[in-house]
């Protein structure tokens, strides 16, 4: 009997596979207590374990390294130290001799140790609690006799749909695409980081599904949809025919979308809308600038310190950035600098805090530790010299947060230009607007910065107040509520009157509802997924920016996000009607 399961559409296209379920947790230990004679079996049990763990993390390090690079590997290392190192081999021993099963011996001391890396005031130590975690599930999974589940164990062309609670630094490093044509999470929401990696991967995904692991068996077939965020597990023969129309259809789309990719983005009036494209990794440039964008909206650099176990150097940086840029050749790249905290642990953790979303991230980390930011801005300065560069500033609140970044900035060039290496001094420094505040004060910081670029991901969250991490209260993150669009407008409007250039670069830009509204409030530039960027050439192409002006104003007096929704479906549904 087929079972539909619904969560949160995360990126779109529809796929049909067999499931790959992948339990990467922690497994429930039996109690097994062990007399007198059974204690050296059971040490040899743990030592072989460690040796099947330690061949497996090398076979997986040598995978990742060939799929992702030598650096993203160099996380299983860490985890091979781990096992080898000869404390914790000692300690697991002597529990063993305590009474207790391997499994059982291995896992109380797994959980000591977490719990004391996790309350360490040391960086170095905390960073290494992801690690521990992943060496806890790797040992026990094979003293239990689970099974190995790591997406690797593919074959090539398997075309699986991976099915997990979500997904880890480790996990991520091992994703193939010529193995996984789909992801299913029971976490996560439409802006979390698997949602942002499966758009900017071209790769379907539903998130938020909550019990799809307890719900499916691996080798199940089911058919994802993307777009409507359904997950069809065990689907009968017609729903099998029909997904593969749907699959033929939008095979179809794609090609006719890949068209525009030369075409301008100039709507019915003759209004330019320039459409650039937002970069999660250095790789995806190439592709990003075959989909017609006019550059980079948004590179983020986050993958440089997220699920690391060292923090990249200079001329690392430098060559991430110049990779995207000489992709691009003369068009501009703004490149954000690192926006980690909230849900992006970097090398060395953070502290814990209880509402993290609101802590120590982005900017604030930055500046308050100096040498890991001037690292960065110098490596930025370095690369500018290969194009049109402009850095931006995550999170900002204050006047006084860009006017320390530019002072910093200031430093970095002075240190290159003593070293003799080449850079650019007069790089474009913006904003991202994505709170409340700076939004209000936004006349304030127009007079420092060279651009706005506002984050709606970030902006929702903050004026709705709605963990947008927590898919429970997803309903509740609504784009289109009139006090985001007036936030927005009101961005738009301070930033062209001082002359400065209004970029959206947050996943709102990507719906073709969203942009319209964003076109209709007065914003000129969007930055959105590679992957969405002949979808919104189209809608541009069809619309004349007057009318959706005035739909969006009357957007703006709306009471609630459902009757803002109503006026500019109804606009955006006009245009179509019209020819648009």
């Amino acid at each position: 009997m087929p079972v539909t399961l619904s969560g949160i559409p995360a990126s779109p296209g529809i796929v049909v596979g067999p499931a790959h379920l992948l339990r990467w947790e922690v497994p429930e230990v039996p109690l097994r207590a062990i007399g007198p004679h059974e204690a050296e079996a059971e040490v040899a049990r743990i030592h072989d374990a460690f040796a099947q763990a330690i061949g497996r993390l090398q076979e997986v390090r040598e995978r990742a390294a060939r799929q992702a690079g030598q650096a993203e590997s160099a996380i299983f290392d860490v985890q091979i130290s781990i096992i080898e190192d000869v404390e914790l081999r000692s300690r697991v021993e002597s529990v063993i001799r305590q009474g207790f099963a391997a499994e059982r011996a291995f896992d109380v001391v797994m959980i000591e140790w977490r719990e004391h890396f996790a309350r360490s005031v040391h960086a170095m130590m905390r960073e290494r609690v992801g690690d521990l975690t992943d060496v806890h599930i790797r040992v026990l999974t094979i003293l239990l006799g689970l099974g190995d589940h790591d997406p690797v164990d593919l074959p090539a062309g398997a075309n699986a749909i991976l099915v997990t609670h979500d997904l880890t630094p480790s996990l991520t490093v091992q994703l193939d695409r010529g193995r996984i044509i789909g992801i299913a999470t029971d976490a996560g929401t439409r802006t979390s980081h698997v949602a942002i990696l499966a758009r900017s991967l071209g790769l379907p995904a539903v998130v938020g599904l909550l019990e799809a692991t307890t719900r499916i068996e691996s080798g199940d077939q089911v058919i994802l949809d993307g777009a409507a965020g359904t997950l069809m597990v065990r689907p009968n023969a017609a729903e099998l025919a029909a997904a593969a129309a749907r699959a033929k259809s939008e095979q179809r789309e794609q090609v006719a979308l890949a068209q525009l990719a030369n075409a301008e983005a100039i709507t019915l009036d003759g209004v330019h809308i320039t459409l650039r494209a937002n970069v999660d990794l250095p790789d995806e440039a190439e592709a990003a600038a075959r989909s017609g964008a006019e550059g980079v909206g948004l590179m983020r650099t986050e993958f440089l310190v997220v699920g690391r176990a060292t923090m990249p150097d200079e001329d690392e940086q430098y060559e991430a950035y110049r990779k995207v840029i000489q992709a691009f050749g003369s068009k501009p790249i703004v490149i954000r600098t690192f926006d980690i905290g909230g849900d992006k642990l970097p090398v060395g953790g953070f502290p814990h805090e209880p509402n993290p979303f609101l802590g120590w991230r982005a900017i604030r980390m930055c500046l308050d530790q100096p040498a890991i930011f001037k690292t960065q801005l110098r490596a930025l300065l370095r690369a500018a010299v290969h194009g049109d560069v402009r850095i931006m500033l995550p999170l900002i609140v204050s006047t006084d947060e860009v006017r320390q970044s530019r002072f910093l900035l200031a430093e970095c060039a002075s240190e290159l230009a003593a070293r003799d290496v080449p850079h650019r001094a007069d790089v474009p420094l913006g904003i991202m607007i994505e709170t409340p505040a700076a939004a209000m004060i936004a006349d304030a910081l127009a007079k420092d910065v060279a651009f706005f670029s506002i984050g709606t991901n970030d902006l929702v969250q903050y004026t709705l107040a709605v963990d947008r991490g927590n898919a429970s209260l997803a309903s509740r993150y609504t784009p289109l509520h009139p006090a985001v669009l007036r936030l927005i407008a009101r961005a738009q409007q301070v930033g062209a009157a001082a002359g400065l250039e209004v970029n959206v670069c947050g996943e709102m830009a990507s719906e073709p509802l969203m942009a319209y509204a964003l076109i209709g409030l007065g914003i000129r530039q969007l930055s959105v997924s590679a992957i969405s960027v002949p979808m919104v050439k189209r809608i541009v192409r069809g619309l004349h920016t007057e009318r959706a002006g005035a739909v969006a104003r009357q957007a703006l007096e709306a009471g609630t996000a459902e009757m803002a929704e109503q006026v500019l479906r109804a606009g955006l549904d006009a245009e179509r009607g019209a020819g648009g």
